[in-house]
């Protein structure tokens, strides 16, 4: 399953990126997220790797994130991966003018075991779960 997103952020290019690029920001924009722990690889670049654990409704949700691209101000790229299901995220970042960016993100599932039937069912769940988590960051940024 692919598809894509955006949100419009009434902020610099400079300023979303440096809310965006700090783990610290992570637990501001998604109040879902419970911890956050590097294990593996120069933390915040390529090749790092980093265990999530995320509150999804009544359950906790455990995913591991590996950094594939960081080119900011551009792009920042990575694949998460939980109990079946693999998710790859690329985030690209441009200016609309000098005090508005647009974020926009491609996501790609893939599915295994239950959670096939999980994707097939629902797909939309997983665009609109997408779309909240930039909401959530606009919010977020346009406060600071």
């Amino acid at each position: 399953m692919k598809y894509s997103n955006e949100v419009v952020i009434n902020k610099p290019l400079a300023e979303v990126i440096s809310l965006f690029d700090s783990e610290e920001n992570l637990f501001k924009w998604q109040p879902e997220l419970l911890s956050f722990e590097h294990f593996s690889g120069e933390k915040g670049e390529v090749g790092a790797k980093s265990k999530l654990l995320y509150k999804m409704g009544k359950r906790e949700v455990e995913m591991v994130e590996t950094i594939t691209v960081k080119d900011l101000p551009k792009e920042f790229s990575g694949t998460y991966e939980a109990k079946g299901v693999w998710n790859e995220v690329k985030n690209f970042f441009e200016p609309i003018d000098e005090s508005t960016t647009r974020w926009r993100s491609e996501s790609h599932f893939e599915f295994t075991g239950f959670m096939k039937l999980f994707g097939w069912l629902m797909p939309g769940s997983f665009k609109k779960q997408s779309q909240k988590y930039l909401d959530q960051f606009k919010a977020f940024a346009e406060g600071e």
